[in-house]
């Protein structure tokens, strides 16, 4: 049945109607009547007409008589209106039975309407007609609400999706707020510590190696890089190539957060190891950390990124840049921060491009 905006446009000429009755006068009578304007099927018994109005087929509507020699009309409509399959298909009682009582109790059943014999013909199409277009509109409705139903399931998924990719590139408390529509997103944070990670020598290596063996690589050892993270509850801010960045203290600002880098740190070596074994590779890499002011916030318009901005995030680029391979260089704040928890040693100063000399220490381990 084609769809419409209007009633009157919907094509009901392929409904089809169930006649139940047992006398074969009366059968051909509304067969005659009826095959006109749609199709037509019989049944001469109730039990008959319980199969096939619960058949992969059923009828439109039924046009159900009530005296018969097995299962009467009432008992037919009371078995259909308890199956949920068949509970809305329309039921017109069309029977001798004249009195109003024997009419309340068809339509106590669920009978949609009650019509006496002997049949008059206009009044019988002018009935049908009706309850077939109420229900051709309520089945309409009913395929607009499923339809709408999956559309929102789809959109609901899609927005899982949507608040998925964002809380894997941005920060739970961050991508809140951006889902609550706010902008200019930004934050300084008076203490905070820096972590930045670079494999030596890789730029090297991935020049001999087949570009989707570059991939594997660093997305092997990078993941266990972010499981670290995520468990220890430092922040990852983002991977450049072969390094990787992450911070602590921010966006949820915590005392521990120095500590926490550290044994982010000495973790990740201990990550490289297993991964280095595991992929039968001889990776290195070298850290650098920094403890201080850190300004944060989200930049972009189409492609949003959480960043971190000052000196603080410098030094700790710089602490990596200029560490030695295999180890962890920290700065003077860092090692201040940590040397309760962990063994740290004095390195002398180094020249920073951009910095200057800065004090640093090397990470030796846990105390």
């Amino acid at each position: 049945m084609k769809q419409s905006l209007h009633p009157a446009d919907l094509d009901l000429s392929q409904c089809t109607v169930l006649v139940v009755d047992d006398s074969p006068d009366n059968v051909a009578l509304l067969t005659t009547l009826l095959q006109r304007h749609y199709q037509v099927k019989v049944s001469t018994s109730g039990t008959e007409a319980l199969r096939v109005a619960m058949s992969h087929e059923p009828p439109d509507l039924i046009l159900l008589d009530v005296m018969m020699p097995d299962l009467d009309g009432y008992e037919v409509c009371r078995r259909l209106r308890e199956d949920e399959a068949t509970s809305g298909i329309p039921i017109i009682f069309l029977t001798g039975l004249m009195s109003s009582s024997d009419e309340k109790r068809g339509l106590e059943l669920g009978a949609m309407d009650y019509l006496t014999k002997p049949i008059s013909p206009p009044l019988v199409l002018a009935r049908t007609r009706n309850h077939l277009l109420m229900k051709a509109l309520r089945d309409r409705d009913h395929r607009r609400m499923e339809m709408l139903d999956r559309e929102k399931q789809l959109l609901e998924i899609e927005q899982l999706k949507t608040e998925r990719l964002l809380l894997n590139i941005l920060p739970s408390r961050i991508a809140d707020r951006l889902k609550r529509g706010e902008k200019d997103i930004a934050a300084n944070y008076p203490d905070a510590s820096i972590l930045f990670s670079d494999i030596t020598g890789f730029t090297e290596l991935a020049a001999r190696m087949p570009a989707t063996r570059v991939v594997q690589a660093l997305n092997g050892l990078f993941t266990r890089f972010d499981q670290r993270a995520d468990r220890l509850g430092i922040e990852k801010i983002k991977t450049i190539g072969d390094s990787w960045m992450a911070a602590g203290g921010l966006p949820i600002p915590r005392p521990d957060h120095a500590e926490l880098c550290a044994e982010m740190a000495l973790g990740m070596f201990e990550d490289l190891r297993a991964f280095n074994r595991d992929e039968r590779l001889d990776l290195q890499i070298r850290i650098g950390i920094s403890t201080g002011p850190v300004a944060s916030g989200v930049i972009g318009y189409t492609k949003f990124a959480y960043d971190v901005w000052g000196h603080t995030v410098n030094t700790a680029s710089r602490m990596e840049s200029t560490a030695e391979s295999g180890r962890i260089q920290l700065s003077a704040s860092t090692a201040e921060a940590i040397k309760k928890s962990f063994r740290v040693e004095p390195h002398g100063e180094v020249d920073c491009k951009g910095i200057g000399s800065v004090s640093t220490f090397w990470l030796l381990g846990r105390r």
